[in-house]
C-alpha cells in the first residue's frame, strides 16, 4: 500500500500536452486529409456541418486508435527509443487511464457519427477502430512480420468513410482509395523499419527485417511500390482525377520507384540513408496525391465521374 502511494505521489502530473500526445496527432492529420479527400470527391452535396462532424469523427476515432495502441503496446514501447518518451513509459499516464481515454473516445466517435452524420458512415468507423485495435494491435503485431499489411487497413478506410458520410453507401471510386492507401502503407511503414529494425528487434516484434532479413524486405518494398505507383494512376483513368491529379501522380509515382529501387541497392545497412528518403518521399507522395484530388474537385477542375 505504501508502495503505491509513494507511486501516485512521485508520478508526474498528466498534461493536456500528454493526452493529446496519446492520439498520435501526425497520423490523425493523415487520416483526416484523407478523410477529406473522401468527402470532397463523393458525388452529391452535403451540409458543411455535417461534413465537419464527419471530420471530427475520423479524427477523434484515429486519435482513439492511437491512445488505444499505445495503451496496449505500452510495454514494447518502453524498449524501443523510438517510443520510449511516450507518455505512458515516461509514467505521465497510467496505462489504464490511457485505457479509459481511448474507449471513450472510441465509443463517442461512432455514436456521433451514428447521429449527426448517418449509420454506414459510423459502421466502417467502428470497422476501422476495430482492424487497428483489435486486429493488429492486439492480435497480429508480435505474431506474424505480414502486421502492417493486414493491420493497414485500418489506415486505409478513411476515404471510404468519407465518402459514406456523404453518400451513406460505398462504390468502387472510394475502394480504389482505399486499395492505394493499402498498397501504399508497407513501403512506407517498412522503409521505417528498415532503419528502425534493432529497435523491433530490441522489443521483440517481428517486423519484417526482423523476421525475414533487410534483403527480402527491400525486395518487398518494391514490389508493393510497383503494384502502388500504377494503380495510383487509375482515379485519371476512370475520371474521379484530372489532368492535374495525373500529372501529380505519374511524376511522383516514377519518384517513389526510383526511391523503392534505392532502396533496393541500399549497402550502407547501418545508416539505411535510401531508408530514410523513401519514408520521407512515401509520405510526400500520398499527400500530394489526395492534395491533386481534392484541389481538382474544390476548383471544379475535376472530370465528369465515368465510374463510382
Amino acid at each position: 500500500m505504501a508502495d503505491a502511494v509513494t507511486f501516485a505521489v512521485s508520478r508526474p502530473a498528466a498534461t493536456v500536452g500528454d493526452f493529446f500526445a496519446l492520439l498520435k496527432p501526425r497520423v490523425m492529420s493523415l487520416v483526416v486529409f484523407t478523410g477529406l479527400a473522401g468527402i470532397v470527391v463523393a458525388p452529391g452535396w452535403v451540409h458543411p456541418l455535417t461534413a465537419f462532424s464527419a471530420l471530427l469523427c475520423i479524427a477523434v476515432g484515429a486519435g482513439a486508435s492511437g491512445a488505444l495502441n499505445m495503451a496496449y503496446d505500452s510495454d514494447i514501447d518502453a524498449l524501443m527509443s523510438r517510443t520510449a518518451s511516450r507518455p505512458i513509459p515516461m509514467g505521465r499516464i497510467a496505462r489504464e487511464d490511457a485505457l479509459a481515454f481511448g474507449w471513450t473516445l472510441a465509443a463517442g466517435a461512432v455514436a456521433l457519427m451514428a447521429l449527426f452524420v448517418n449509420i454506414p458512415a459510423a459502421a466502417l468507423l467502428a470497422f476501422t477502430i476495430f482492424v487497428y485495435v483489435g486486429v493488429y494491435t492486439l492480435w497480429l503485431k508480435r505474431r506474424t512480420p505480414q502486421n502492417i499489411v493486414i493491420g493497414g487497413l485500418a489506415g486505409a478506410m478513411p476515404a471510404a468513410i468519407g465518402w459514406a458520410a456523404v453518400t451513406g453507401n460505398l462504390s468502387m471510386a472510394p475502394l480504389l482509395l482505399v486499395a492505394i492507401v493499402f498498397l501504399w502503407t508497407p513501403p512506407h511503414f517498412w522503409s521505417l523499419a528498415l532503419f528502425r529494425s534493432e529497435d523491433y528487434a530490441r522489443a521483440g516484434v517481428p517486423m519484417m527485417p526482423v523476421v525475414r532479413g533487410k534483403r527480402s524486405t527491400r525486395r518487398q518494398i518494391l514490389a508493393y511500390a510497383l503494384a502502388l505507383v500504377p494503380l495510383g494512376i487509375v482515379p485519371a483513368g476512370i475520371g474521379l482525377g484530372g489532368a492535374l491529379y495525373l500529372a501529380v501522380s505519374a511524376i511522383l509515382g516514377g519518384v517513389m520507384l526510383w526511391n523503392a529501387v534505392a532502396v533496393l541497392r541500399e549497402r550502407d545497412e547501418a545508416r539505411e540513408p535510401a531508408a530514410r528518403r523513401l519514408f520521407a518521399v512515401s509520405i510526400f507522395y500520398l499527400f500530394s496525391l489526395f492534395a491533386a484530388l481534392i484541389g481538382e474537385h474544390l476548383l471544379g477542375l475535376a472530370p465528369l465521374r465515368v465510374w463510382t
